[in-house]
């Protein structure tokens, strides 16, 4: 199966997913990841905010900001494919741009580099156990992570996860992925 299909196939069954459901799974997948040594050491951050039927991030961006750690949340370049993170530290630094997505206002956000990034949750539609995974097909996350050298997770839904996904030369894996069941070791990934 290539890259496209498994997208639409996993995009279908996200979104019959009821809402009970969801917010369930959801908080479980949430508690699993504040019990990660990751997740505790941290002091920055980096996550987007959900849209569609993903692993829901509003609540973990709130549990953060009570925790004192700082939250860092992608704004795209789409003339040059390049991403970069911003500090947020109310939900009125956002505005919504292409897709529905939301994004860091720059003039109402500090830029932070790579380097001060504890833990970087990477989105994302399909997994398997090796930390590969296949988002919405702009190469953003894999084009930033190349570069990065902190801690990477993705969240996911336990049937997100797959045996095995095809991989090109210029997928990088996470080091972890959270679903309400379990937390998997991907590649050298430490809890």
């Amino acid at each position: 199966m290539d890259k496209k299909t498994y997208r639409s196939r996993m995009r279908e069954k996200l979104q019959q997913m009821d809402d009970f459901k969801y917010r369930d799974l959801s908080a479980a997948i949430q508690m699993k990841l504040e019990g990660l040594q990751d997740w505790k050491r941290a002091s920055t951050v980096a996550l987007t905010i959900s849209s569609e039927r993903e692993v829901d991030t509003n609540p973990l961006i709130l549990n953060a900001w009570q925790q004192g750690k700082r939250v860092a949340v992608p704004k795209c370049i789409p003339s040059s494919k390049g991403m970069v993170f911003r500090i947020l530290t109310s939900y009125d630094e956002l505005e919504t741009v292409y897709f529905g997505l939301k994004e860091p206002i720059p003039s109402k956000t500090e830029l932070i580099s790579q380097d001060h990034i504890d833990l970087a949750i990477i989105p994302g539609l399909v997994y398997d156990r090796r930390g590969f995974r296949i988002g919405y097909g702009g190469g953003y996350f894999d084009r930033w992570l190349k570069n990065y050298k902190g801690a990477s997770l993705s969240l996911a839904f336990s049937q997100q996860v797959v045996p095995q996904l095809p991989e090109e030369s210029f997928d990088i894996p996470v080091q972890q992925i959270v679903t309400e069941d379990e937390v998997i070791k991907c590649n050298d990934g430490t809890e």
